[in-house]
């Protein structure tokens, strides 16, 4: 893997934004703005998916990086079951749902090959002094 110096370099951050601004826009429509407590909730779970990815880049540390990835995969799953109480209220169509679902696995499939990759080579520190 070449080395990455920032975390927007990473593809599963780049697809976590991309997750994040998806559910954002869904969130505008007008009744789902409304529901202030899963509008709030979905939001805070999609945002939370590239934040702690972001976080745990700048960890120091593989092992912490690999703990902030699961809670950023954790968080994808988050997304994945909201959507479903958006689309039982009817604030989103199926179509909608399978594709904000569709970019939250992505996400999670990226996650899962960062740690992999992680995992596998010799602890490092990635920060200098």
């Amino acid at each position: 893997m070449p080395t990455i110096k920032n975390f927007e370099e990473l593809d599963s951050w780049k697809k976590a934004r991309e997750l994040a601004g998806y559910v954002y826009g869904l969130t505008r429509k007008e009744n789902f703005s409304r529901d202030f407590g899963l509008r709030d909730q979905i939001q805070r779970a999609a945002g939370s998916v590239m934040h702690n990815i972001a976080e745990g880049f700048d960890a120091g540390y593989d092992a912490e990086f690999i703990r902030f990835l699961k809670m950023a995969r954790r968080s994808a799953a988050e997304v994945q079951s909201e959507l479903y109480l958006a689309l039982d209220a009817l604030y989103i169509t199926e179509d909608e749902l399978q594709k904000a679902y569709n970019l939250a696995t992505e996400s999670k499939k990226l996650i899962n090959g960062l740690i992999a990759y992680l995992a596998k080579r010799k602890p490092t520190s990635r920060l200098e002094d």
